[in-house]
């Protein structure tokens, strides 16, 4: 009777057309349903289990949650013949039925893969990681330099030697503060104040090799270079929009995309009433933000040029503030690299007036 149960069941899990999993890090819960939607499987997988229960099944649709590891799993997945698709964890949690518990999740996920109106978020190669390692590194890099820095003046502060802010003001000030010694700090600040410009030595040397690096990928990568023919868009902005969304494909249109990077506004409208209020900022900060300083450094020498683009930044700038203007900027870089990612075309500078 036990045999026969087993192998009952063994028949209903190899009938799972949709299979949803909720990712953990050792215990991964496991919900799939046949052809009519009725459950045939509902079970908790170790790690180790997960792959061999993958493969025994039929190819069928894996749907997860969008979170830390869910890229290696869709490959891995992916590789056993099924179609996966990852979900952002916002738009899965409003088909989690009463309380919340792993079953319940991993019943959501699978509920909601089949929604015509699901959007997806497209499975990065092991390439792209790698780039989003690198940029992310960097990034934290550059947090503890300025920390460093911050603690530096803080420090000299209480001394009485008040720092003008930037890197180069601080490294000739503690070159002069090294030198002279009767300006009333003692060996032992000294001494911390050496250890402190070693590390941000160290940092510095650090941020230049992966600055490198991003130059390297950026001139081997033939989508990198017609990416950077965009006024306000560098290595970084170009290698970094590359490994966050590929092709870009994933995303209908340039605004789908300016969205996805929360450079539009937020709409409050009901009634036939509509109101816009300041952009919704989601997605990923870090990629709006190399967006945003590059529009910046673009409104610097807008005003020396009269091709149309210019000519509509200074109107802009003049009418709402450099401010709102450098946004307007990304929003439309942000399309612009939309076009000549999805559509493999290169950019047209605008001519003249």
């Amino acid at each position: 009777m036990k045999q026969r149960n087993e192998k009952a069941r063994e028949g209903a899990e190899m009938d799972v057309r949709t299979l949803g999993i909720d990712l953990a890090k050792n215990l991964f819960q496991v919900h799939g349903v046949d052809g009519q939607g009725r459950t045939v499987v509902q079970r908790q997988l170790r790690r180790r289990q997960l792959m061999p229960f993958v493969a025994q099944l039929q190819p069928c649709l894996v749907a997860m949650e969008a979170c830390g590891g869910a890229h290696h799993w869709a490959r891995e997945i992916a590789r056993r013949g099924h179609e996966v698709k990852l979900m952002s964890p916002r738009l899965v949690r409003p088909y989690v039925k009463s309380n919340k518990n792993d079953a319940r999740d991993a019943e959501a996920i699978c509920e909601a893969v089949g929604r015509p109106s699901m959007r997806f978020v497209a499975v990065k190669s092991q390439a792209q990681q790698d780039m989003l390692a690198l940029h992310r590194v960097r990034s934290l890099l550059i947090r503890e330099r300025t920390a460093l820095m911050n603690q530096m003046r803080g420090l000299l502060a209480e001394y009485g030697i008040v720092v003008a802010q930037g890197a180069t003001p601080l490294r000739r000030a503690l070159a002069l503060i090294m030198e002279d010694r009767e300006n009333g700090t003692s060996e032992l600040l000294r001494e911390l104040l050496a250890e402190m410009s070693e590390r941000l030595r160290l940092f510095e040397e650090r941020l230049k090799r992966y600055d490198r690096r991003i130059a390297e990928f950026a001139r081997a990568d033939e989508r990198a270079g017609r990416l950077m023919a965009v006024e306000g868009v560098g290595p970084l902005t170009a290698t970094a929009l590359i490994a966050a969304v590929g092709n870009a494909r994933q995303f209908r249109s340039g605004r789908e995309l300016s969205a996805w990077l929360g450079l539009v506004p937020r709409q409050y409208s009901s009634g036939g009433r509509s109101v816009l209020l300041g952009i919704s900022k989601r997605g990923d900060r870090y990629l709006r933000t190399l967006l945003i300083h590059g529009a910046r450094a673009t409104l610097r020498f807008a005003a020396r040029k009269r091709d149309p683009r210019s000519r509509w930044i200074g109107a802009v700038r003049e009418r709402r503030g450099a401010n709102i203007a450098a946004v307007a900027l990304a929003n439309k870089n942000a399309r612009v690299l939309w076009a000549l990612l999805a559509r493999n075309e290169d950019y047209r500078v605008p001519a003249a007036a």
